[in-house]
């Protein structure tokens, strides 16, 4: 029996590593959105900050651990056996249901996500424990530690609201103070921002903190309570004063050094919050598993769980190696960036390609801030409104962040990483298990609405992914539950054999999202590769990139055509379905080229607008090429895949024989753009016109066989259909080779 619970221990310890390393890829969002969207600093220095705070943030969190042992349910209500299938339970859950949130790219928290579990599988043994013991369904609330639980969801909760209206008020002091044209005010007011930002962090991660360290002794701990008025002065003055001899000495942006700092200490206070919803419960196995193998107890199902509720010291070396755990995960994980990428979308000051649609919701929230907006400009003397207006004029920022390729400037990183790591912090001090994700991003939501970030031009948008990514935590919250409590009832039926199982699928999930990743971030590249319009000081390299798109387009809309043509004939239902895909693909990359026009036309010449107005046609060109696309493939898809009657041995052979010279017409405008035989496109012309003449042919043929009654009606409509979006396609692919021409002659 003991080597059974041995081998449970050693699951636990596989499933921590591997929840350390997809936790890591969800929470890196936390600490690096603000330093990578600002530019603070080289990549690889952030990460090593970071690391650095990880590292040294994992030996405070020792205070936290008792949340996995004694925080959700009464552990001296269950038996070692029972326990154990609770802990396993949670574990199994947690590494999935992270995984498939760091897919997705989705935010989750993995704060939430280990209380709920942690309830979730409570209360499914809970359940079998009152009723095996023929109690009624009230008793469960014996077993579960419900004013901590709900305290502890409560916090969670309310850390949502404080968050964003803190990082919003703060936000909009310090923009106030600082204009968006920082450069001419930081000098002045920098080094008191500094002072002020880093004594704040100082308090919260150093004196609030100390009592969780693992390695502080109480005289120390008791030293710190004791100073803290002085540690706080000393800081204040002596880093007010080091910033300022930094700036005027050595000319060094001190803004960057005070959102390094920043990113250190939310590091640190994530790491010190967020270790125990990796390693807390496995650590608790092991205590529960050493308590169990040194009593007299030998049965599982009759000791006692008591030594879970006494405070336990857990080994610094422990909390280090986690550290270093995490550490590797984000220099190595891709799916850290891709959570990352979410929150610096939704909160970058520029406008352009958005990443979520609009919802009702949000134009509901948007036109009511546009009500309250709009009586405050009534309320406030017009003196009033202009001074504020004018302390929050974007129009140098919004150049300067364009240049520089930035989300946001160090002015807003610097608030983003202060006013979320003491909010960590200080619930860390409490012993509450905030949320970092919920804080940090809220925090990152205020801040960009106090920057007026969320214009008319993308607040609808950007208010919908705010909302889907609280959606998205309700939904772990749930999901959390109901998976861990599913989980738990198996364990216990199914022994060893559900286990195995259990663990079986929980490696092919992995697997799953992995490969699911991998394609994600192929697709990813292949969309980078296509989108040309990036802001460039050289308007020659926009009209090189250009050249690239619209032939890279037009070479894949010949493809697809031919495609969609031989799948009709064929009936291959499933190449038709992934013809339709790859459209999907097509119609995105084009739409985010005309998402991001206006970066394009300002980095052509700045006199040029003959150029820009062209560029808009083969844009527009490009999108029509699409849409006839899609009109011609879904009709035949639906046709196919309700098996509907095919098409007929004549209207086979007229549409391959078609298909053949459209590969050629397609062919020859290749030719022109890849060769920039401008001398060929009368030949082009001339094919287009035979295709037209080709068509006409073919749908009179087609009408006197309806009236002959020779043929089916849908299938005639559908060949009809297919020959009208082909024209359409031919006429659209003429006007792209003309707007392209005309494109690189003007641009020369």
């Amino acid at each position: 029996m003991e080597i059974y619970y041995i081998i449970i221990v050693a699951v636990l310890f596989l499933f921590a590593i591997s929840d350390l390393i997809v936790g890591v890829s969800n929470d890196a969002v936390n600490f690096l959105n603000s330093a990578l969207g600002s530019k603070a600093a080289p990549f690889k220095i952030v990460m090593l900050i970071a690391a650095m705070g990880i590292i040294l943030g994992a030996t405070f969190s020792n205070g936290m651990m008792e949340v996995a042992r004694k925080g959700i349910f009464r552990p001296e209500m269950f038996f070692f056996g029972e326990i154990m299938i609770i802990f396993l339970a949670v574990m199994m859950t947690d590494v999935i249901l992270l995984d498939v949130f760091n897919t997705l790219g989705m935010p989750t928290s993995t704060t939430v996500s280990i209380v709920f579990e942690l309830l979730g599988a409570a209360v499914a043994v809970s359940i079998i424990k009152v009723t095996g013991l023929g109690e009624g369904m009230e008793g469960v609330s014996n077993y579960i530690n419900s004013a901590k639980a709900l305290a502890i969801i409560s916090g969670i909760l309310l850390s949502v609201v404080i968050a964003f209206t803190v990082g919003a008020v703060i936000q909009y002091i310090v923009r106030f103070v600082f204009t968006f044209d920082y450069a001419k005010t930081y000098k002045y007011f920098g080094a008191v921002w500094g002072g002020v930002a880093i004594s704040a962090i100082t308090y919260f991660i150093l004196i609030k903190g100390a009592k969780g360290s693992s390695f502080l002794t109480p005289q120390s701990v008791l030293w710190i309570k004791e100073n803290t008025a002085w540690i706080l002065l000393f800081s204040f003055a002596g880093w007010s004063i080091i910033l300022q001899l930094v700036m005027r000495i050595f000319r060094i942006n001190i803004l960057k050094i005070i959102v390094l700092i920043g990113t250190f200490a939310l590091a640190m206070a994530f790491s010190g919050n967020d270790l125990v919803n990796f390693i807390g419960v496995p650590l608790a196995g092991l205590e529960s598993f050493r308590a169990f193998a040194s009593s007299t107890v030998s049965e599982p199902g009759l000791y006692s769980m008591e030594a879970l509720t006494e405070p336990v010291q857990t080994p610094t070396i422990f909390l280090l190696i986690a550290g270093l755990v995490m550490v590797g995960t984000l220099w190595l994980s891709r799916k850290a960036r891709s959570v990352t990428k979410t929150t610096l979308d939704l909160s970058r000051q520029d406008v352009g390609k958005e990443r979520f649609e609009s919802s009702a919701v949000a134009r509901h929230l948007v036109g009511n801030a546009i009500g309250i907006a709009n009586l405050f400009r009534i309320v406030l003397p017009k003196g009033t409104s202009q001074s504020i207006e004018r302390r929050f004029n974007q129009r140098i920022s919004k150049k300067r962040l364009k240049k520089e390729g930035l989300s946001f400037d160090l002015v807003r990183a610097s608030v983003n990483l202060v006013v979320a790591s003491v909010l960590v912090a200080f619930g860390t001090s409490l012993k509450l298990p905030l949320s970092t994700t919920y804080v940090t991003f809220m925090v990152a939501m205020g801040t960009s609405l106090a920057d007026r970030a969320w214009g008319r031009e993308s607040a609808v948008n950007r208010i919908t992914g705010v909302v889907a990514v609280i959606g998205g935590w309700f939904l772990t919250a749930f999901s959390a539950f109901t998976v861990a409590f599913i989980v738990a009832l198996i364990i216990h039926f199914g022994g060893m054999i559900a286990i195995t199982l259990l663990i079986a699928l929980a490696i092919f999930f992995l697997f799953k999202t992995h490969t699911l990743h991998r394609k994600k971030d192929e697709e990813e590249k292949i969309l980078t590769q296509i989108e040309t319009l990036k802001i460039k000081e050289d308007g020659i390299t926009i009209v090189e990139s250009c050249d690239i798109t619209v032939i890279t387009s037009l070479f894949t809309i010949s493809k697809i055509y031919s495609n969609i043509i031989l799948g009709f004939v064929n009936e291959k239902r499933k190449k038709l379905k992934k013809q339709i895909k790859e459209i999907g693909h097509l119609d995105v990359e084009i739409q985010s080229l005309k998402d991001d026009l206006h970066n394009a036309l300002m980095g052509l010449r700045e006199d040029d607008i003959e150029t820009g107005h062209i560029y808009v046609q083969v844009l527009d060109a490009l999108k029509e090429l699409s849409n006839a696309l899609d009109n011609m493939a879904r009709p035949i898809y639906n046709h196919l895949n309700n098996y509907r009657p095919p098409l007929y041995p004549k209207q086979k052979n007229d549409l391959i024989e078609f298909n053949e010279q459209v590969s050629v017409f397609f062919n020859t405008a290749l030719s022109i753009l890849k060769n920039h035989r401008d001398d060929e496109i009368e030949l082009f012309l001339k094919q287009r016109r035979g295709l037209v003449k080709r068509i006409k042919s073919l749908n009179k043929n087609q009408i006197k066989m309806i009236r002959r009654e020779e043929m089916g009606t849908k299938i005639s409509v559908l060949f009809l259909n297919t020959t009208s979006e082909s024209k359409n396609l031919f006429l659209h692919a003429v006007n792209l080779v003309r707007a392209h021409r005309d494109f690189l002659r003007h641009s020369r």
